[in-house]
């Protein structure tokens, strides 16, 4: 059996960011009609290191997708001088079952997050939003930039992480990339960058709220990627409460998306 491996650089030279929110957006409409089999995905929990991974198969009927991707997601990989998600996709060939590709996984799967939120951006965003945040600068915080600036005409940026250092590397390398504006503000808290910010993007592991719903601009979009293990939330309870909040999968989003799952739990929707 003969496959084709195909690496992290590869992968970042053949598919823009505005490609990928193209596919994303028809893989979306795909899902909604019940032309996609994508099963719940299966999660291996590491206790000692308080990592998970997770297998994800998925199908596009018509179009001739199958694939599964494994991630996995270490949060003190940090700690290490490691990413903190490592993951691999094989392509199958879907009328024969044959193994087509092994693919790296880390930038496909920022490239697939950050088009996510550029496709609910582009699609739920007021079009005078100039002004967004991202709490979380790891690398899922550096596509969500560039996915939010590929739909909208972004003129200045906040960012925020508990270490200032990262943060501020996260800026530098940022600005003037692509379509991110060179006016990068490194705040201090998730609650001041996020005060002004007409789009929101969190990426992030936290097990607590980010920031309150009185810091809220009103009218802000939140593009919540970051929780999904129970002991998880990076959005309160009263936010989503007084939010329309849209889901790619409801079943998985009940399951999973603990920033739904507690204020439905408690009566609040």
């Amino acid at each position: 059996m003969k496959l084709i491996v195909v690496n992290e650089s590869d992968i970042r030279d053949a598919v823009s960011m505005s490609e990928a929110i193209a596919a994303v957006k028809d893989a979306f409409a795909r899902l909604s009609s019940g032309k996609a089999i994508v099963p719940l995905r299966s999660r291996i929990p590491a206790a000692e290191s308080e990592g998970t991974t997770l297998i994800m198969p998925a199908y596009l009927e018509g179009a001739g997708s199958l694939s599964v991707k494994v991630v996995s997601v270490f949060p003190h990989n940090a700690e290490k001088g490691l990413p903190t998600i490592h993951a691999i996709v094989m392509v199958v060939d879907a009328e024969t079952g044959k193994p087509l590709a092994l693919m790296a996984g880390e930038s496909i799967t920022a490239l697939r997050t950050g088009a996510a939120s550029g496709a609910a951006t582009d699609l739920l965003v007021r079009r005078d939003a100039h002004t967004a945040a991202i709490i979380g600068t790891g690398v899922q915080g550096r596509t969500q930039l560039q996915a939010v600036c590929e739909v909208r005409e972004i003129r200045r940026v906040f960012v925020f992480n508990p270490h200032r250092d990262k943060a501020e590397a996260f800026a530098a390398e940022m600005e003037k990339r692509g379509k991110v504006p060179g006016d990068i503000v490194v705040a201090s808290s998730a609650s001041e960058a996020i005060s002004e910010a007409d789009i929101i993007c969190t990426a992030t592991t936290s097990r607590t709220p980010l920031f309150r719903n009185s810091d809220l601009k009103p009218g802000a979009h939140i593009n919540g990627v970051g929780s999904y293990r129970p002991d998880m939330q990076e959005v309160d309870e009263l936010t989503v409460a007084q939010s329309k909040f849209v889901v790619d999968s409801l079943t998985a989003c009940l399951s999973e998306a603990v920033d739904i799952i507690i204020p439905r739990k408690k009566g609040l929707i």
